[in-house]
């Protein structure tokens, strides 16, 4: 028996749960770390990093058509259902200015902001839609590592490039070059203001996982990820209200600009902003994974009916 995630988008492959009995026979060293919960449940310690790796590994394995995936110690290792939910209702997004159909294809161009050593929704969205994606960080660390498991799996190897982004000022500026033109962008943004925030959220959460420690500090490093991966100056405010305002440079280059929102109280500052850049259409949509509500932002500077022709385009190049 596995708990049902019953709140999760209805194409999200993990609404039943993990089925560990698939997992361990995908990847046996699983085994070791697999228990009964207090509710007699399968489940593993979910405070323990190399052991979410692992369920991580596995899960991409069973699900993604990995062959390859490994991340350094220390950087962010995200819960796998969640970012599917993320890419599975920014298909629904396109698909509502398409004739209800999900766009699919490398016609269909993502940009993902902040992609990290785990390229997470690139692999999602080539695995689930056959999207292509360019993947930007200021880590070279986590390019270096994105770019190894880019090459090592043949479903990323022609529809994944990795660009590392120098100034760690800009988001869109020096990514996003003059001919290109991409469908939507996506973005797991720092939400905390400083490392203190992160160290506070961190150990909430292991709290709530009965996991108390002595050793905070390290705990983040390992659990939570990387500085630019946790928190930045003014936290997720501060990076989607710059986010937005860069998008205005590239209004033409983008259909759906797109970025979590962790915080509900910083959904109010994002819709001053957005009014104060004059977007077209903008839409905050929820995101429900059990207990907990996320959602995401998105904005854009074409109409509906150029949106649609936009898409028509690219399907009509993706069917030749």
């Amino acid at each position: 028996m596995h708990k049902k995630k019953s709140q999760l988008h209805c194409r999200n492959k993990h609404q039943d749960g993990y089925d560990f009995a698939k997992l361990i026979n995908i990847l046996p060293e699983l085994s070791h770390y697999v228990n009964r919960n207090p509710y007699g449940n399968l489940s593993i310690d979910f405070a323990d990093p190399m052991v979410v790796k692992m369920l991580n590994k596995a899960l991409l394995f069973s699900y993604y058509q990995m062959s390859y995936w490994d991340i350094p110690d220390g950087y962010l290792c995200p819960p796998i259902p969640g970012r599917a939910d993320y890419i599975h209702y920014l298909a629904d997004l396109l698909a509502q200015d398409n004739q209800n159909h999900v766009p699919t294809g490398r016609q269909i161009h993502v940009l993902d902001i902040g992609v990290g050593a785990n390229v997470i929704y690139p692999i999602i969205g080539c695995a689930e839609y056959g999207w292509s994606f360019v993947g930007s960080d200021i880590n070279p660390v986590a390019i270096k590592v994105a770019l190894l498991i880019t090459q090592a799996n043949t479903l990323l190897k022609n529809t994944l490039q990795c660009r590392l982004q120098k100034d760690s000022g800009s988001i869109f500026k020096h990514i996003i070059k003059p001919n290109e033109f991409y469908t939507l962008t996506v973005c797991n943004p720092p939400f905390h203001a400083s490392a203190e925030d992160a160290l506070v959220s961190t150990q909430t959460k292991l709290n709530k996982l009965g996991k108390l420690t002595n050793s905070t500090q390290k705990t983040v490093l390992n659990f939570g990820g990387q500085h630019a991966e946790l928190w930045c100056e003014g936290g997720e405010s501060a990076f989607i209200s710059n986010m937005i305002n860069e998008s205005t440079q590239y209004k033409t280059q983008c259909l759906w600009f797109t970025s979590l929102v962790s915080k509900k109280e910083t959904l109010s500052i994002i819709n001053k902003k957005l009014k104060q850049v004059a977007v077209v259409e903008s839409r905050i949509i929820p995101m429900a994974q059990g207990q907990k509500v996320s959602r995401f932002v998105a904005w854009t500077f074409f109409n509906q009916t150029e949106r649609q022709q936009l898409l028509s385009k690219s399907h009509r190049k993706t069917k030749r």
